[in-house]
C-alpha cells in the first residue's frame, strides 16, 4: 500500500477504535450473573449483526468474520493477512492429521477458514497432496501424518505442527513492514517463554523442549532450553535475566494469571500504533484488538456458563486495546 492509502485506511480505523471494548466494559462483563446477559450487552453494542443473537458461538463466530473482511476491505498486503492467520491454520492441520489417521469427525475442531476449511484440509492429507497446502505448511503437514500413521502419537504430531507455526512466524519477523516485524518476534518470543514453563512444571526432557521452541532474537532459545529442563527455578532465574520478571511474578500467582500475562504483554506492542498513520501498524493493531476481545468475551460467557466465580474469570481476562 502506498502512504496514502495508509492514511486513509488509518482514519477508517481510527473511527472503529471508538467501539472497542475497554477495561470497564470488560469488569462490567465479569461481574454480570450470566453468560446470557453477557451476550445481551455485546449485541447491544452492535454484535453478530446477521447472526442468530441467542447464540453465543454465532455472534462471536460472526464478529470473527467481520474482523478478517475489514483487513481485506482495506487491502492490507495478503502476506500480513496470511502471518495473522498462522495460528488458525495450523491448527486446522492439527485437526486434519488427526481426522484422517483415527478415522474419527471433528469437525468442531475446526476454525472456519476462507483459505483451507475442513474439507479441503482432510482431502489434502487423506490424497496426500500436500503441494496444494503453502508452502510453509508442505513439509511439516507430510512428515506429521507419518508420525501419527506410525506411532499415534498425538502429541508428538502436535509439537511438530506447533514449531512449523512458530518457525513461519518468526520467517514474518524478517519482514520489511516494521510492525509485522516487531509482531511476529514478540509472538515467537512470548510462545518459547510459554512452552518453556509448561515443560518445566511438567519435567519435560530437554529433548522434548529443544523440538518445542524456535529460534528467536530476544534471547537464546538453548539457554532456555537447559533451564526449563533443569527446573522452573532455573527458568523464573532466566526470565528474571532477560527482563521477563513480570512473567515471574504471573507464573508464582497461578497459571492462568501466566497465560493472561503472555497475552497481555503481546497486546502491549500493539498500543504504540494509535500514533502511527503511515504503515500497516493502526490496521493490524485493530485487528489484533479485535481478536482479543472476542477471545475475552468467549472466556467470560464460557465461565459464566460453568458456573466460575467473579475472581477466577478476572484471572483470566486479558488488557483491552481501547
Amino acid at each position: 500500500m502506498r502512504d496514502a492509502d495508509y492514511i486513509y485506511a488509518v482514519a477508517s480505523i481510527r473511527a472503529k477504535e471508538k467501539s472497542l471494548l475497554n477495561d470497564s466494559d470488560i469488569q462490567t462483563m465479569v461481574g454480570m450473573k450470566t453468560g446470557e446477559q453477557v451476550l445481551s450487552y455485546l449485541t447491544e453494542r452492535g454484535w453478530g449483526e446477521g447472526a442468530n443473537v441467542k447464540d453465543a458461538e454465532a455472534v462471536l463466530e460472526a464478529e470473527e468474520t467481520k474482523n478478517m473482511e475489514l483487513l481485506e476491505k482495506l487491502h492490507v498486503d495478503p502476506y500480513i493477512i496470511e502471518v495473522l492467520s498462522y495460528p488458525e491454520l495450523y491448527h486446522n492441520l492439527k485437526a486434519a492429521v488427526k481426522v484422517v489417521c483415527t478415522g474419527t469427525e471433528h469437525s468442531e475442531a475446526f476454525y472456519d477458514s476462507d483459505v483451507l476449511d475442513e474439507k479441503m484440509l482432510v482431502t489434502i492429507i487423506r490424497d496426500n497432496e500436500f503441494e496444494k497446502l503453502p508452502e510453509h505448511m508442505q513439509a511439516v503437514a507430510k512428515d506429521a501424518k507419518e508420525v501419527m500413521l506410525s506411532t499415534r502419537d498425538g502429541q508428538k504430531c502436535d509439537i511438530k505442527i506447533d514449531r512449523a507455526c512458530l518457525d513461519a512466524t518468526e520467517l514474518a519477523a524478517a519482514s520489511k513492514d516494521k510492525f509485522l516485524s516487531e509482531y511476529a518476534e514478540t509472538k515467537v518470543a512470548i510462545t518459547d517463554i510459554k512452552i518453556a514453563v509448561r515443560a518445566a512444571i511438567t519435567h519435560r526432557s530437554l529433548e522434548f523442549i529443544q523440538s518445542a521452541l524456535a529460534p528467536c532474537k530476544s534471547f537464546d532459545v538453548e539457554l532456555l532450553a537447559n533451564a526449563a529442563a533443569s527446573g522452573i527455578e532455573d527458568v523464573y532465574a532466566f526470565l528474571e535475566k532477560h527482563g521477563f520478571k513480570d512473567a515471574v511474578d504471573a507464573i508464582k500467582e497461578s497459571y492462568s494469571v501466566f497465560e493472561r500475562w503472555c497475552d497481555d504483554y503481546i497486546m502491549s506492542t500493539l498500543m504504540g500504533q494509535k500514533t502511527n498513520i503511515q504503515s500497516s501498524g493502526p490496521i493490524v493493531a485493530y485487528y489484533l484488538a479485535r481478536q482479543n476481545e472476542i477471545r475475552t468475551a468467549r472466556i467470560i460467557i464460557t465461565a459464566k456458563a460453568n458456573g466460575f466465580s467473579e475472581s477466577v474469570i478476572s484471572e483470566r481476562v486479558r488488557k483491552m486495546y481501547g
